[in-house]
């Protein structure tokens, strides 16, 4: 036997066995997909007036991710979208990728003062597609104002938690509590853009810092 033929005689088995052991590596080790979360509201999802890196979905993506999460959320925000567009577009907007939904709609209900039982409707019909799906959801509330008159803040800030509860799902107190004045009971201008209305970069960082951690949860409750 040629003394150059040993190497190769002994590295061959030592190669496939490497082989081998990297396909059972392979097959055994968990693979770590990235959850992804679709975000379906109005311009407060979608960040009206604000810098394409400062809006709500930007700004929870960059704070779950500095805390270590793998995390894609995809901007289903539409500005100007009611409950019953947000509706319209639930059934193509659960895309297969989809893990795990945050539903925040009825601002613009609101503004337009339209009947709570029907804005009821539209969401209770968003959360049973949802729920359809089998993915976990959470809803984020609002508070009326009094102008609307008290049947209506009644009915209207009810809807949210009631639909929670029906559906099991995790419920994030009004959205904008963290940006009122607790002295004025008023939308702090501090943290609002010039109409009052949407938040600035700044008052979304301040409201993350309540929603955020319900976003923890949800992604608790994706299935792996």
């Amino acid at each position: 036997m040629s003394y150059s033929l040993l190497p190769r005689l002994t590295y061959a088995p030592l190669r496939a066995f490497r082989n081998v052991t990297a396909a059972i590596i392979l097959l055994v080790s968990p693979v770590y997909a990235e959850t992804t979360v679709l975000a379906l509201g109005d311009s407060l999802t979608a960040g009206y007036g604000l810098p394409t890196d400062q809006g709500f979905v930007p700004q929870l993506q960059a704070w779950l991710a500095a805390k270590g999460t793998d995390v894609q959320i995809l901007n289903a925000g539409v500005s100007g979208d009611t409950t019953a567009g947000g509706l319209s577009r639930t059934d193509w907007s659960l895309t297969p990728e989809v893990d795990a939904v945050i539903v925040n709609l009825g601002g613009n209900d609101m503004l337009r003062g339209i009947d709570p039982a029907t804005s009821r409707a539209n969401l209770d019909a968003i959360l049973a597609k949802v729920q359809a799906r089998g993915l976990p959801v959470l809803l984020v509330s609002l508070r009326a104002p009094g102008n609307y008159g008290e049947a209506f803040k009644t009915n209207f800030d009810a809807m949210y938690p009631d639909l929670a509860t029906k559906y099991g799902a995790l419920l994030a107190e009004n959205y904008f509590f963290p940006v009122i004045n607790q002295q004025t009971r008023l939308l702090d201008p501090e943290y609002m853009q010039a109409d009052g209305i949407h938040p600035n970069a700044k008052g979304v960082a301040k409201i993350l810092e309540a929603v955020g951690p319900k976003v923890q949860e949800l992604l608790a409750r994706v299935t792996p």
